[in-house]
C-alpha cells in the first residue's frame, strides 16, 4: 500500500487494479486526483504487481476483500471524504468489500466492472477447471487479456509490452473465485449499502460483457445511483485518448457529493 497526498486536501480517493496489473499503471490517475485536492491510496493486489506472494495466483477472493478494507482504514486516519474507486475486477472487488464491510465511504466509481465475461472457456474447459480447483488449485494458464483488447491508446500499449510486472498466468483456484465473486455479487446484491455509485462502462469493452454489467446496475436498489457508458472506448477507460474526459466526469461526481 502506498500514499499519495495533495496540498489543500478535500478527500480521499482509494482506488483498486484490475486483474493481471498493477498499481504503476494509474501514474496519470493519481497525479490527476493529486491535482484536484484528493489524496491517493492503492497498493498492489495480492498475487499481483510487486507483492511477495505467488503472481497469479489467491486462495480466496475474499484475500482481495481484506486488502482492500485495510487501505480504506488506512484513509480514514485522514479524516476526509473517502470514496472508492475500482477497475475492472477491481470494480468487482469494491462491490463484494461494499456487500461484506461496513466502509466509511461516501461513494463509490466503478470502472467497467468485471460482472461478466465477454469471452468465455469452452464448457468442458470450464468443468475441467472444477476438478483442478480441487486437486492442482495454484495450477497456471494463460489469461485471455491482451494489450490490444483493453485500450486503443498506443503509449500505453507500448508501456504494457514492456512490463515486466504485468501477470500473464492466472492460477485455476483464481478463476474459479473470480467466478464466484461474480455470482456472489449478483446474488448479494442486496446487501450494497446505500452509498452514491457512478458505474462508468466502456462502450467497446471487449473484456467485459456490458449488457450484464447494466443488469446488475438496475438490480441494485440505491437512492443515488449514476450509469456512464462511454461510446467507442475500450475496457481500460481511464487509459483511452479521451481519458481526460472520462477523468473530468469522474471528478464531478466526487464534487457533488463533497
Amino acid at each position: 500500500m502506498r500514499k499519495w497526498e495533495a496540498e489543500n486536501p478535500k478527500g480521499v480517493i482509494v482506488m483498486v487494479h484490475g486483474a493481471s496489473e498493477h498499481h504503476g499503471r494509474y501514474r496519470w490517475l493519481i497525479e490527476m486526483w493529486r491535482s484536484v485536492g484528493m489524496h491517493v491510496i492503492m497498493g498492489d493486489l495480492p498475487g499481483q504487481g510487486m507483492t511477495t506472494r505467488r503472481r497469479g495466483h489467491i486462495k480466496s477472493f475474499d484475500e482481495y476483500i481484506e486488502e482492500i478494507d485495510t487501505w480504506v482504514r488506512e484513509a480514514q486516519t485522514y479524516d476526509l471524504p473517502i470514496f472508492l474507486l475500482g477497475h475492472s475486477m477491481g470494480g468487482l472487488a469494491v462491490i463484494r468489500t461494499l456487500q461484506e464491510k461496513k466502509l466509511p465511504v461516501w461513494g463509490a466509481i466503478l470502472s467497467s466492472p468485471c460482472l461478466g465475461l465477454k469471452e468465455h472457456p469452452p464448457a468442458y474447459v470450464d468443468l475441467l477447471s472444477k476438478g483442478l480447483n480441487k486437486l492442482m488449485p495454484s495450477m497456471l494458464f494463460n489469461t485471455i487479456l491482451t494489450v490490444d483488447k483493453v485500450t486503443r491508446n498506443k503509449e500505453i500499449m507500448d508501456e504494457d509490452q514492456n512490463d515486466s510486472l504485468y501477470v500473464t498466468k492466472v492460477s485455476v483456484r483464481w478463476y474459479r473465485e473470480l467466478m464466484h465473486a461474480m455470482n456472489m455479487a449478483f446474488r448479494e446484491v442486496e446487501k450494497t449499502p446505500d452509498v452514491p455509485i457512478l458505474l462508468m462502462q466502456a462502450g467497446e469493452d471487449k473484456i467485459i460483457e456490458k449488457l450484464i454489467v447494466k443488469q446488475w446496475f438496475d438490480e441494485v436498489d440505491l437512492s443515488e445511483k449514476t450509469y456512464k457508458e462511454w461510446t467507442s472506448l475500450y475496457h481500460e477507460i481511464f487509459n483511452e485518448p479521451e481519458r481526460e474526459q472520462v477523468f473530468a466526469y469522474a471528478k464531478s461526481f466526487v464534487d457533488l457529493h463533497i
